[in-house]
């Protein structure tokens, strides 16, 4: 029997470190029909002038749609679970305010590149209308250095990938840093994807520093 190599060791443990978080919040059936009845006909209305999306296209609103009222209990909660992360970080008692909120539609096929977005916070996203083959976002290494030495693994696991794939469905908002890359493949069902994006800033920074950018 081959001698053990490792019986140097004592106790041995693995630090996490500079983690990047990812907050996924569920609404409650009831409270997510009742904001879809609100938006999707104010949606139809503001599509209502454009054409229908052929394959492969995507629509997105303009920037301010937290300013209308079809839209307030949503962004309601996304101040709500804003301040959640917040006291979650241990960040002390500064103002925030939403900086953007816009509704992006997929069709068949349509996707989304990579991107985040500077001048921001925290990002969040809520979840409409999914369906199978339309009902995941990817999110990608956010350290620029991790990708220096790509060596051959084994197994792709939690510790070795460069992008975690997240399942999302009607009801679900993600939250994250809004430096942290996303996209979307394009989707597969024949059914249109439709999400609700936000963007937040610090009061302070909003109004005295750039503006925040898509």
């Amino acid at each position: 029997m081959a001698a053990r190599t490792d019986n140097w060791i004592e106790a041995s443990d693995v630090i996490p470190m500079f983690a990047t978080l990812v907050w996924k919040i569920q609404a409650r059936p009831a409270w997510r029909d009742a904001v879809a009845a609100q938006i999707l006909p104010a949606l139809a209305a503001m599509r209502s002038a454009s054409p229908l999306l052929e394959p492969g296209r995507g629509w997105q609103s303009h920037q301010a749609l937290h300013e209308r009222a079809e839209f307030g209990e949503l962004a309601k909660a996304v101040r709500d679970a804003m301040r959640s992360v917040l006291r979650f970080l241990r960040i002390g008692d500064v103002a925030l305010e939403i900086t953007a909120c816009w509704v992006t539609v997929l069709a068949k096929g349509a996707s989304h590149r990579m991107h985040s977005h500077p001048n921001n916070f925290l990002s969040a996203v809520y979840y409409l209308r999914t369906h199978a083959g339309a009902d995941t976002i990817n999110f990608h290494d956010p350290r620029n250095q991790a990708g220096i030495i790509r060596p051959p693994v084994t197994e792709l696991t939690a510790e070795n990938t460069d992008q975690v794939v997240v399942k999302v469905s009607d009801g679900m908002m993600l939250m994250f840093p809004s430096y942290l890359e996303h996209s979307v493949d394009a989707t597969t069902n024949e059914e249109e994807r439709i999400s609700v994006s936000f963007n937040a800033m610090f009061s302070s920074f909003a109004q005295t520093l750039s503006k925040p950018l898509w």
